[in-house]
């Protein structure tokens, strides 16, 4: 019994390999989503549409939606649509996706609506970047936000009523072509280029399905083959993207935000020996302005301004402490909370440290 909790207990102690699926922190080239975007009306709304003075291509879209119904407005003609607001939609048109699949859509004012909410999208094209319509957007919208206004121009908002989604809001009319399934081999590309990373999922690979079927072709990037029959491809990168993969340890970094204070330290960043100190040195200047009057009133006296200033200088307790070789992320933090720094005295000490080649690590300001 005794040994068995020795064992647990090493093993708890012990730093684990962590292993992820390739599909975690890989892609295959070419499976990817699409943008498309569109232009159109939200329509229904309780009078916090579009002021046609400011926006006039909203009354200009308005038109041309009627004129295509048979209905033309007179010239001249001062239409007021409270009601009505033009809009952006944006979606991402995921791989793979056929006609008849709906997507979700995200809808945006462009104009000066104050409020999206309880509107309806009327049918809008959803163009890609080759100008080509890949789906259709139309229904209602979902928005979270909302606000109030008072008579005196007071108002009240709660997160952003100008945008809202549809779910399921448009319907795809035309599948992107996919290389999936065309061609002998497929590309893993990886979301974090490391040649470490990359040879084990060469190993991986060919140690599970054989010789040569995978080949790295960088860093970043490892050329599989596969099947070319679309089921048995579709089978195999089935049993390929959940192989256990140990990725290699990112490259020493110490990543420092200036704006927020915020400070990263990797856990391989090591410090060579070197020893440091780090004091406030606080100086305070006061002015204190004194009037001085002369002694006997109505005489020829002058009234003087005199200014005082008053220097007062403190200086910190700074402590000096000695980093050995090769310490640890650990015993960094560890020296650093002993003599009382703040994120600003950290990255002060850092960037000296990286000054003086002590710091084995890549500084990075952000």
């Amino acid at each position: 019994m005794r040994s068995l909790l020795l064992c647990l207990c090493v093993l708890l102690i012990s730093p684990l390999a962590q292993a992820e699926r390739l599909k975690d922190i890989a892609s295959i080239a070419g499976v990817r989503s699409n943008q498309l975007i569109g232009y159109g009306l939200v329509v229904g709304l309780d009078g916090s549409g579009d002021q046609t003075s400011q926006t006039p291509f909203t009354v200009q879209t308005f038109n041309n939606m009627l004129t295509q119904f048979g209905i033309t407005v007179p010239p001249g003609t001062r239409i007021q649509m409270r009601n009505v607001a033009a809009v952006a939609i944006h979606a991402d048109l995921p791989p793979f996706a056929r006609p008849g699949q709906n997507i979700d859509i995200t809808v945006s004012s462009i104009g000066n609506s104050k409020s999206l909410r309880g509107g309806s999208l009327l049918m809008t094209p959803l163009k890609g970047i080759d100008g080509e319509i890949y789906a259709i957007a139309q229904g209602n919208l979902v928005v979270g936000g909302f606000g109030a206004e008072g008579a005196d121009g007071s108002r009240i908002t709660v997160n952003v009523p100008s945008v809202g989604r549809i779910p399921g809001g448009a319907t795809v009319e035309r599948a992107v072509e996919s290389p999936f399934a065309t061609g002998s081999h497929l590309v893993f590309n990886l979301n974090r280029p490391d040649f470490t990373t990359a040879k084990r999922v060469v190993d991986q690979i060919n140690n599970t399905f054989g010789p040569d079927v995978a080949q790295a072709q960088d860093g970043g990037s490892i050329s599989v083959r596969a099947p070319l029959d679309p089921n048995q491809r579709v089978d195999y990168m089935s049993m390929v993207e959940n192989l256990q993969i140990e990725q290699g340890n990112a490259a020493a970094k110490v990543i420092i935000n200036s704006r927020t204070g915020t400070i990263v330290i990797g856990q391989d960043v090591r410090v060579q020996p070197a020893a440091v100190t780090h004091g406030g040195l606080t100086v305070t200047i006061s002015e204190n302005i004194q009037v001085n009057q002369p002694n006997a009133p109505f005489t020829d006296g002058v009234t003087t301004i005199t200014p005082s200033s008053q220097i007062n200088i403190e200086e910190g307790d700074s402590r000096m402490f000695v980093f050995n070789p090769g310490v640890s992320l650990d015993e960094i933090v560890r020296a650093v909370n002993q003599v009382g720094a703040a994120p600003g005295d950290l990255m002060a000490i850092l960037e000296a440290l990286k000054q003086a080649g002590a710091l084995n690590a890549d500084l990075v300001v952000i």
